[in-house]
């Protein structure tokens, strides 16, 4: 039975082709907000006995950096090695006496895709991903920055934000992910020996070349041996896995379909796959920013999509509290939980990565969060949405309009 359902999933025809496989034996802990995963990362780096490898987005110095610096620091002092890999568009903030501080203790630093005039578009591939990996026993992943705007009001803005803290076989993977990277800015391979686990099972794989479905036989399964567990991709175009994965996981959802995200920009198949889902009698809900966004412009966009959506049977809500930031999938029994949001951009151009999760406990934990995240948010009935005034319309059509051009275009 254990090393059956492992096969199981690995095998299938969608994940056997997958660079990354499941795994058993992992444990996790929901995060919410910045001033519970901030300390928790903090924590993890002055426990750390061998390694720390850092990736993130959005680095700007403030308070969240001071903190983070002053633990690497103390790091290297223990004799650790440090890597830290940013984007060099997404970490602009952070000074130039952070980024010699870095240095100088000894923290290897690598930028991706330097920005250049004469590289064009392809300036617009970024590295979008977050993590924070330790010792190769501990890893963060989700889609936090490592910035104020994530404080709580007032040393910051509040932004909404949720991370995974993972501990088992799968941060092995997210190292690996980590090296490939760090080789193509840095020209170095990168080589980790992987932590001895007790009682952790390797691989997941064949809910049956069919696809059919195992999940309703994992829960012992689970609760003796820890979740299960992905890492799943996307590398721009020539590598979509995590689209063909939300996907999949959209067609077959059979109860709820809950979708976090910050920036709703979907490709024509996605919406068209939540249109049915909500049809068949999915409880299919997106969960995705009020007017506190900060980029107007997409919100306004994605506004387009919402009245075939609505006809649909698709709930809507719009987060008032503060600006959220999040991207969670949770479906049935299967949690995505990572850096890439549910618009075509970030999946055209973007490095990304999220950890998929099959693991009842969690499932109810998260589905315990965004309940209390819906009483936080504005629900939009197709009648208000008809009844809308005239000028938001043509807002929303122009935004929406030039939104096409440019994907088209890009």
């Amino acid at each position: 039975m254990k090393g059956s359902l492992v096969r199981q999933l690995n095998q299938t025809g969608l994940y056997r082709r997958q660079p990354w496989p499941w795994r058993d034996g992992n444990h996790s802990r929901l995060l919410v907000g910045g001033a519970r995963y901030f300390p928790a990362m903090v924590e993890s780096i002055d426990q750390a006995q061998e390694r720390i490898l850092l990736e993130f987005y959005l680095v700007s110095s403030g308070r969240v950096m001071d903190e983070l610096i002053d633990s690497l620091v103390r790091a290297r002092q223990r004799g650790l090695r440090v890597w830290f890999l940013l984007d060099d568009f997404g970490s602009r903030g952070l000074v130039a006496s952070d980024r010699q501080r870095l240095r100088d203790a000894g923290v290897e630093l690598a930028f991706y895709n330097r920005l250049r005039v004469d590289k064009w578009n392809r300036n617009f591939a970024r590295d979008h991903r977050k993590l924070l990996a330790v010792d190769g026993r501990v890893a963060f992943v989700g889609g936090t920055g490592l910035c104020d705007e994530f404080l709580p009001a007032p040393q910051g803005a509040g932004w909404h934000e949720l991370m995974l803290r993972i501990e088992g076989p799968v941060v092995t993977d997210w190292e690996q992910l980590f090296a490939r990277v760090w080789r193509w800015c840095r020209a170095q391979q990168l080589t980790f020996t992987p932590f001895r686990f007790s009682n952790a099972g390797y691989g997941l794989a064949d809910a049956g070349r069919d696809g059919s479905s195992v999940h309703s036989a994992s829960s012992e399964f689970i609760a003796e041996r820890g979740g299960l567990m992905k890492v799943s991709t996307c590398e721009g175009p020539q590598q979509q896995e995590i689209k063909i994965n939300f996907r999949r996981r959209i067609n077959e959802s059979e109860q709820r379909l809950w979708l976090v995200t910050a920036y709703f920009l979907p490709s024509w198949s996605i919406r068209r796959a939540l249109r049915r889902a909500a049809r068949r009698g999915v409880d299919v809900r997106l969960l995705l920013p009020g007017d506190l966004s900060d980029h107007p412009g997409i919100f306004y966009a994605s506004r387009r999509y919402y009245q075939r959506l609505l006809r649909a049977g698709v709930k809507i809500y719009e987060y008032r509290a503060s600006f959220n930031h999040s991207k969670v999938c949770l479906s049935d029994d299967w949690v995505s939980i990572g850096s890439c949001n549910l618009d075509h951009w970030n999946l055209r151009w973007n490095l990304e990565a999220n950890q998929e999760v099959i693991d009842p406990q969690l499932c109810r934990q998260l589905q315990q969060q965004l309940r209390r995240d819906f009483e936080f948010s504005h629900q939009i009935s197709l009648r208000s949405w008809l009844a809308r005034p005239l000028w938001r319309r043509l807002y929303e059509f122009v935004l929406g309009y030039l939104a096409a051009i440019l994907l088209r275009i890009f």
